[in-house]
């Protein structure tokens, strides 16, 4: 089974980018397809971005999508986000996710998560 660590959260000033990277254990990184989902306090896990297995499809939230982009490296168990002006909206926890089979934005569906990472944008 896949265990995710995220790494490259902070503080970002508004206007800024981020690059989010969640690293996977295992030898079957590709089987899996990798999102990203995010929770700011008070608020439902939003979805963020979702890539294929093989990294040709992708997806992305309608808060997000423009100004994002998700890449994966197979070769490196390694899923990215790419953020560019961010806003002190996108303040939250973001969470890396992988599923078996199946595309899908709902968090509900998604059964290995990252711990998350804490993103800040001031303004």
């Amino acid at each position: 089974q896949v265990q995710l660590v995220e790494s490259g959260g902070g503080l970002v000033q508004a206007g800024g980018s981020l690059r989010l990277s969640c690293a996977a254990s295992g030898r079957t990184f590709a089987n899996y397809l990798m999102a990203w989902f995010r929770q700011a306090p008070g608020k439902e896990r939003e979805f963020v971005a979702a890539i294929s297995g093989s990294g040709d499809g992708t997806s992305y939230g309608d808060s997000v999508k423009g100004r994002s982009t998700v890449s994966r490296d197979n070769a490196l168990n390694t899923v990215y986000l790419q953020m560019n002006s961010v806003k002190p909206e996108d303040t939250a926890v973001y969470y890396c996710a992988a599923k078996r089979l199946g595309f899908s934005t709902s968090w509900n569906r998604y059964d290995i998560w990252g711990q998350g990472t804490q993103v800040t944008v001031s303004s």
